[in-house]
């Protein structure tokens, strides 16, 4: 007889407010593959990206490819049990997933190291196999080895938020006293703050949300602005206090955002963009850059999970049971979570 076990499932794309995750028993997931880990979930990260999902924002990008799914991007937990062929992980270990569940290792990508432009790459959380969930299988070599030290709450959203503020803050090309804009200082952007400090840039923390805002101040930022959808009266602002920047970082998920953002760095600069939207009024022989990031390698994950072990990167998060996930994502809507939500099976 199969093993059930507890998922919130989505079965109909609609509104958060309506409740469209459903606490369900799903069969428990299974070791199929003899490289395969089956692991006991401690901990899943909340991320802004699945609420798109649910809410059916990217359904024209196939987002999510298929119904029912359970979400969740962002795992640790403990190894329960080891396929037959398991050298690097054993019963016991601990371990995390990021989005990264799985890509082709064949493709010109995955041969470069960058098997998460792999086209075959395969995403947790859009499909059965997610983190709001007691249980998950993985194969070992697209999971990371945490320490035993570091609390699921704190590790999850490292898996996500964390691999994301890292990879951003590495395409931005840091440098000691680069001025650097971080636009969204949320579960990404306070993540994001640290890894740019730590390679001796000036961070300038953007934010409609004053909480952020404190949030990013205590941990370093340089100087923090309200963003104002004015953009003028913003513009005026920015360049009163720091000038143009040298680089800027969009985590916020709107359009004018990133137009913003773009307007705000100086001739030659770059904007790294951490979401997705539409660029528009860009101007080429203002000679900006402008780059797309997209989480990371498994050998980036495990580089954040180092720096985080080593320069004590801190995150901030808040836990739920797994049965408040439409609760949570409510919140996160309305920007009532701090950073990071975090549910606990």
């Amino acid at each position: 007889m199969v093993e059930k076990m507890r998922a919130m499932v989505l079965s109909e794309l609609g509104p958060i407010e309506t409740n469209p995750l459903k606490l369900t028993e799903i069969d428990r997931h299974e070791i199929q593959r003899p490289n395969e880990l089956l692991i006991k979930i401690e901990a899943c990260g909340v991320c802004h990206s699945q609420l798109h999902e649910i809410e059916g924002d990217w359904k024209d990008l196939g987002i999510p490819p298929m119904l029912p799914t359970v979400p969740g991007h962002e795992v640790v937990g403990k190894v329960v049990e080891i396929g037959k062929n398991v050298t690097k992980f054993k019963v016991g270990d601990r371990a995390g997933i990021s989005p990264l569940l799985e890509s082709c290792m064949k493709c010109q990508y995955c041969k470069e190291g960058n098997e998460h432009l792999c086209e075959s790459m395969q995403v947790l959380g859009e499909s059965l196999k997610g983190g709001y969930a007691e249980y998950v299988t993985v194969t070992e070599d697209f999971a990371t080895k945490i320490p035993e030290t570091m609390r699921p709450e704190y590790a999850a959203p490292l898996f996500c938020a964390g691999i994301t503020a890292y990879k951003a803050v590495k395409a931005s090309e840091p440098s000691k006293n680069k001025k650097i804009g971080i636009f969204g200082i949320g579960g990404v952007g306070h993540m994001a703050v640290q890894f740019a400090i730590l390679e001796g840039a000036d961070v300038i923390a953007i934010s409609r949300n004053k909480k952020h805002l404190e949030i990013a101040k205590k941990l370093g930022a340089s100087i923090t602005i309200t963003y104002n959808q004015d953009q003028e009266k913003f513009l005026q602002e920015l360049k009163e206090k720091v000038g143009l920047l040298d680089a800027a970082i969009v985590f916020a998920p709107a359009d004018i955002v990133t137009n913003t953002a773009i307007k705000a760095i100086k001739k030659g600069g770059l904007v790294v963009i951490g979401t997705i939207g539409k660029i528009s009024n860009f101007v080429a022989f203002e000679e900006k850059t402008i780059r797309g990031t997209l989480i990371g390698s498994r050998n980036d994950m495990k580089e954040v999970i180092r720096i985080a072990n080593e320069k004590n990167i801190k995150v901030f998060s808040e836990v739920y049971r797994l049965e408040q996930a439409n609760e949570v994502l409510a919140k996160l809507k309305t920007s009532e979570i701090e950073a990071r939500a975090v549910l606990v099976p």
